[in-house]
């Protein structure tokens, strides 16, 4: 059984060291190239995960005015603040964005059915905000009249 199969740690330094030490022969390429494309996809889910989260929270803010509270406020305000530091740190995946929020808003339904009463019914099928105003940090949307 390879090192990466029995210890990913051990392999990871490893390869470090090959690297450093210019042994490219020595490489496990496979496993390398694998990886390397796994840590690319993470930085997507991520973007994806905190977009969710910030939409959860942008229609928790418009479907339930009466919970409206700094905790709120300030968990929309971390995720647009960690979105930005992703995108700064990753710039390809602002080319993502549009793709990741219509990912992201099912995350968010799903989250707004776990934590609150309302139901998938109770929100709109496609999301109803587009980029720039879930990443505006003067935009809460609020709740419109339904009659």
């Amino acid at each position: 059984m390879a090192l990466y199969d029995r210890d990913f740690y051990a392999w990871t330094q490893e390869q470090a060291a090959l690297l450093k030490s210019g042994q490219w022969d020595q490489l496990d390429i496979p496993n390398l190239v694998e990886e390397i494309e796994a840590l690319g996809r993470q930085e997507r889910r991520e973007l994806v995960n905190r977009l969710g989260i910030l939409v959860g929270h942008l229609l928790k803010w418009r479907f339930q005015p009466q919970q409206r509270s700094k905790s709120r406020i300030a968990t929309i305000i971390e995720q647009r603040q960690e979105i930005q530091e992703l995108i700064a740190d990753n710039p390809s995946l602002k080319s993502y964005l549009v793709e990741a929020i219509e990912k992201a808003y099912q995350k968010g339904i799903l989250l707004v059915a776990k934590e609150t009463p309302l139901s998938l019914d109770d929100l709109p099928a496609q999301c109803p905000y587009i980029l720039d105003q879930v990443m505006d940090p003067n935009f809460y949307p609020e709740q419109e009249n339904s009659q």
